[in-house]
C-alpha cells in the first residue's frame, strides 16, 4: 500500500465511518485529557492542527475558546468536519501537513493519534516537523502524540502481531522492518461469516528518532510523557506525548 496516495485511503467512505461518538477515540476518557492539556499549552494563543480530519479534537478544544486553525489532505474528511463546524469557526486548508502553509503564526501546533506516521518516509517526517516550525512564533510548541513500534511483541520470523480484539472487530498490524513501514488491517463483522476489512499504511517512528527530527528542525523536547495526563513514559509505554519547544 506504500504507493497509493493518501487521498485515496482517507476517502469517503473513510470519512462516513470516521466519528464514533462516545466511543473509541472519541470516548470521553481519551478526548478530554487531550483536550485539556492542549488547551494548556496554547496557553491564551492561537493553535494549529495538522491532520485535523472531522474535527475531533479541534472541535471540543475550539469550544473552550482556543483560536484553532486545520490543515487537511482529505476533502471527504473536511466535509465531515463542516458538519460540526464552519469555516468561520475552523478555517482548514486543504493540503498535505508536511508542506501546507496556514495563514498567520501560532503558539502551539499539535499531531495527534499516530497521524505523523501517515507520512511514509523519513523526509516527509522531517519536512512536517519544518513546516510546524514555519508556523510558530519563538518560544512555539509542536505536540506529538504517537505510538511506541510494537517490535518486541513480534515473534521471530513473523511479521504481524494483534493489537486488538473484542467482539465484532479485530486490529492487527503487519510489518515491514527494513522499511520501517506497518500496515494497519481493521476487520469488523457481524454473526454471519463474513468480514469487512479496511487497511492503512505508517512509517512507524522510534522517540529518539523523532526527537533527531525536532533538532533537525530547531526545536527542543520539552516533556515526554505516556499520556495525556502526563503518565511517566517508560520503556514499557505503548505510546507516548512528545512536547517539543521553539527557543523562546
Amino acid at each position: 500500500m506504500a504507493g497509493m496516495p493518501q487521498q485515496d485511503i482517507w476517502d469517503a467512505e473513510a470519512a462516513r465511518g470516521y466519528d464514533t461518538p462516545g466511543a473509541g477515540m472519541f470516548a470521553p476518557e481519551v478526548l478530554d485529557p487531550a483536550v485539556a492539556r492542549l488547551a494548556e499549552l496554547a496557553n491564551g494563543g492561537r493553535a494549529l492542527e495538522f491532520a485535523v480530519g472531522t474535527g475531533r479534537v479541534a472541535v471540543p478544544l475550539a469550544q473552550r475558546g482556543v483560536g484553532v486553525t486545520g490543515i487537511e489532505l482529505s476533502r471527504p474528511m473536511i466535509d465531515q468536519l463542516r458538519t460540526k463546524a464552519d469555516e468561520a469557526t475552523i478555517p482548514v486548508v486543504e493540503g498535505d501537513m508536511a508542506s501546507a502553509v496556514a495563514p498567520g503564526t501560532y503558539t502551539l501546533v499539535y499531531l495527534v493519534y499516530n497521524t505523523i506516521s501517515n507520512l511514509l518516509t523519513q523526509a516527509e517526517q522531517v519536512a512536517c516537523f519544518r513546516n510546524a516550525a514555519r508556523h510558530l512564533g519563538p518560544g512555539g510548541r509542536f505536540v506529538i502524540e504517537l505510538w511506541v513500534p510494537e517490535l518486541r511483541s513480534l515473534p521471530p520470523g513473523k511479521q504481524a502481531t494483534v493489537w486488538q480484539c473484542e467482539p465484532g472487530y479485530i486490529g492487527l498490524d503487519t510489518y515491514d522492518v527494513l522499511r520501517q513501514h506497518v500496515v494497519s488491517h481493521h476487520f469488523r463483522f457481524g454473526d454471519d461469516t463474513r468480514a469487512r476489512l479496511w487497511r492503512s499504511p505508517h512509517r512507524y517512528v522510534w522517540p529518539a528518532e523523532l526527537d533527531l527530527m525536532a533538532q533537525l528542525a530547531g526545536f527542543e523536547l520539552e516533556s515526554r510523557h505516556a499520556d495525556w495526563a502526563g503518565t511517566e513514559f517508560t520503556a514499557d509505554s505503548p505510546s507516548h506525548v512528545s512536547v517539543y519547544r521553539l527557543p523562546g
